[in-house]
């Protein structure tokens, strides 16, 4: 059987000559912004490339196919039809009832492996969930990542999770983890979440010269790019602090565990916050699109 990827005209250009080009996740537009927000933000991101002159290539599953980049109309079709999230298991169900979903870090990561891309933007990266000694709960990400040579443009870690453990099990995974200008892993709304970094680099540059090394290698893992927001585009570290530990015991009031545990928590912290907390994924958004559009930009030019 032949793989069902469907890589757009532009994306596959780009590809052809050595351009630019990014992938970007549907999970954020699906099902991490509400609508019409959504719509916009997703247009938002991909203009945010093309004015720096890098091919955006938005990735999801739509009526049974691998999508690689997006046009206009299937951008509206994720942001406003109730598709699910799909992970990379749940690929081959999808595929053979020819449904559609939007892309997860992880099954993102591998599609976007598939059609050859290397630089990839996301908000937050999945990990290990707090517990996961008795529940074993840990984000697909991880793995996904150790298999896929893919340069993952991420501000760390929801501080929802076990940060110390995943940064072990990226370790343990042989992904290459660089703080962006920073030493600091950052934990998604926080610019720092108290965890140091044994790398860390100062420019895109820097970051496409590991990925040069990593090739010649001929290692299969990702390189983790942790990018902070500056300190005055994070949420207040009080409110954070407050809104977590209250989101928290709410779930463990209500007995939440395993799957249903991370989106009580998100849309808690939403209402906690007033909202605050939303406007702060889209900072994070952009400031790694930004990033990771260097990234590619630089990459190409080699």
């Amino acid at each position: 059987m032949t793989i069902p990827l469907s890589i757009s005209p532009a994306v596959q250009s780009a590809l052809d000559e050595g351009w630019p080009v990014v992938a970007l996740e549907s999970t954020i537009i699906s099902h991490g912004l509400p609508r019409p927000d959504n719509l916009a933000a997703a247009r938002r991101f991909e203009a945010l490339l093309t004015e720096m002159g890098v091919v955006p290539a938005t990735i999801a599953v739509l009526d049974g196919q691998l999508k690689a980049g997006l046009t206009d109309d299937e951008l509206v079709r994720v942001a406003n039809e109730d598709i699910p999230k799909l992970s990379v298991r749940d690929l081959p169900i999808a595929l053979a009832r020819g449904g559609s979903g939007a892309t997860t870090v992880a099954a993102t990561s591998y599609i976007a492996d598939l059609a050859g891309i290397r630089v990839f933007a996301t908000g937050g990266l999945g990990g290990v969930h707090r517990g996961a000694n008795e529940t074993f709960d840990e984000s697909a990400d991880l793995t996904v990542l150790s298999k896929v040579p893919i340069t993952v443009v991420s501000a760390g870690v929801k501080s929802i999770l076990d940060i110390p453990a995943t940064l072990e099990r990226l370790e343990s995974l042989s992904v290459v983890v660089l703080g962006y200008g920073t030493d600091k892993f950052p934990s998604f709304w926080l610019t720092d979440s108290g965890y140091e970094l044994d790398w860390s680099v100062p420019d895109a540059k820097s970051v496409a010269d590991v990925m040069v090394s990593r090739d010649a290698l001929g290692q299969d893992a990702a390189i983790l790019v942790a990018n902070p927001l500056p300190v005055q585009d994070q949420l207040d570290p009080a409110v954070h602090d407050r809104a977590l530990t209250d989101a928290l015991l709410m779930a463990d009031e209500k007995g939440l565990s395993g799957k249903d545990v991370t989106p009580f928590l998100l849309q808690t912290i939403v209402g906690l916050t007033d909202g605050d907390s939303l406007a702060v994924n889209l900072k994070i958004a952009e400031n790694n699109i930004r990033v990771a559009g260097e990234i590619a930009l630089s990459w190409s030019s080699r």
